[in-house]
């Protein structure tokens, strides 16, 4: 059996339904530069604890075999309730992941398109160097997707970054005809250049 890519997190990772194309969340994206088969669990609106409480997690679990990878994205989300305990959380999912037989992967939250000037204006807070850290303590391979997602929009500026998000003007798309303009969640494009990123990290940590 081919040995498969499994996904936990929340809407920038997550597979958009077809009426918000074409918003879509880089794990859609994956299988195309992976090359291995990808399993989404990730969901829109989804913190570490609502993707245990819905079950996404136990219905992610059932389907790893040995070898697999296990990439796990939060923070969007969690940032919003601080009385979660994101990174208590994020270590329970690498504790049964490496139980299952999987390799567990950290990521950092992708930045969200925010711009003072020509620089990115972090809103994450303290979320990425949460994951940071956990992954130093136990030894887990981290994707750093604020710092990968912070370089590329920098080097697009705050004009050229705009094609990699959901961004039109009324009346010139026919799934937004009142038009849209949203720095959190990607266009195809952006899904696949961030999806590029994860599986170059991906190639290197296996």
């Amino acid at each position: 059996m081919s040995r498969a890519i499994l996904l936990a997190g929340d809407s920038t990772v997550a597979a958009c339904p077809a009426w918000e194309a074409p918003m879509s969340g880089w794990g859609a994206q994956l299988g195309a530069y992976a090359g291995e088969p990808v399993r989404n669990f990730a969901k829109g609106g989804a913190t570490t604890a609502s993707h245990r409480a819905e079950g996404l997690w136990a219905a992610l679990l059932r389907e790893v075999v040995p070898g697999d990878v296990v990439v796990i994205q939060f923070g969007h989300n969690d940032q919003k309730d601080p009385a979660i305990p994101y990174q208590d959380n994020l270590r329970a999912f690498v504790e049964e992941a490496r139980g299952a037989g999987a390799s567990a992967v950290l990521s950092t939250p992708v930045q969200r398109r925010r711009f003072d000037g020509d620089r990115l204006v972090p809103t994450h807070g303290d979320y990425p160097d949460r994951v940071r850290a956990l992954a130093a303590a136990e030894d887990v391979p981290l994707i750093d997707l604020t710092a990968a997602t912070t370089e590329l929009y920098e080097r697009l500026g705050p004009d050229g970054s705009r094609s990699l998000f959901t961004h039109f003007k009324p009346g010139e798309h026919p799934l937004y005809p009142d038009g849209v303009a949203d720095d959190t969640h990607f266009s195809f494009r952006g899904a696949d250049e961030v999806a590029a990123i994860v599986a170059e990290r991906l190639k290197e940590i296996r």
